[in-house]
Order: structure tokens, then sequence, then C-alpha cells
């Protein structure tokens, strides 16, 4: 049955103990929803893209969670969230289609 793979690529913030507390909520708030998720944050990958010519970066975690339906106005409404939350003028939301085999 074929399945969507959501990805949301979140920004490390500096300060380690306010960062915990945001993906701690994060990590509550989609397990609770979705019944469980994957969080990539030990190990933070490099965001890289270009911003009117200049190149900036940013270290980043990534949380995915698996949904058989793909409510598009939630996760809007989510992605909006948690850039006010995370202070950023975008945080990036993917949905990738997946079979779970």
């Amino acid at each position: 049955m074929p399945m969507h793979l959501i990805q949301i690529l979140l920004p490390l913030p500096g300060d380690g103990e306010s960062s915990s507390k945001l993906f701690l909520e994060v990590r509550e708030e989609l397990a609770t929803r979705f019944g469980g998720l994957t969080f990539y944050r030990n190990a933070p990958a490099e965001g890289l893209w270009k911003d009117g010519g200049e190149l900036e970066e940013d270290a980043i975690v990534v949380a995915e969670v698996m949904a058989d339906e793909l409510d598009r106005d939630w996760w809007a409404s989510y992605r909006v969230e948690l850039e006010r939350r995370f202070q950023q003028d975008e945080i990036v939301v993917r949905s990738l289609s997946a079979e779970r085999l």
C-alpha cells in the first residue's frame, strides 16, 4: 500500500538547551499524531542554499514520519508554526511516496 514519507528539515539553533526543548516538542507532537517518527539529530547535516547570490549555510536535523494520507492543510499550518518557533523565514517540509516492503 503506498504511503507518504514526510520529512521536516529543522535548523539546529546555537543554544543547546533551547534547541533540545524545541526538538522535544516536535518529537512529542509528531509521535502523538502519527504514532512514531525518526529524528536524525546526533550528526547534523549541512544545509546550503543561495540567497540573492550569497551562499547561506545551516546545520540541520531531519524529522521523518510515515502516513497513509497526506493532509496538506495540516502540514502547511504546522510548517508555519515551526517557522515561528524556530524563528526561520522558511522551513522545508517535503513528502515522498513510499512503500512499506
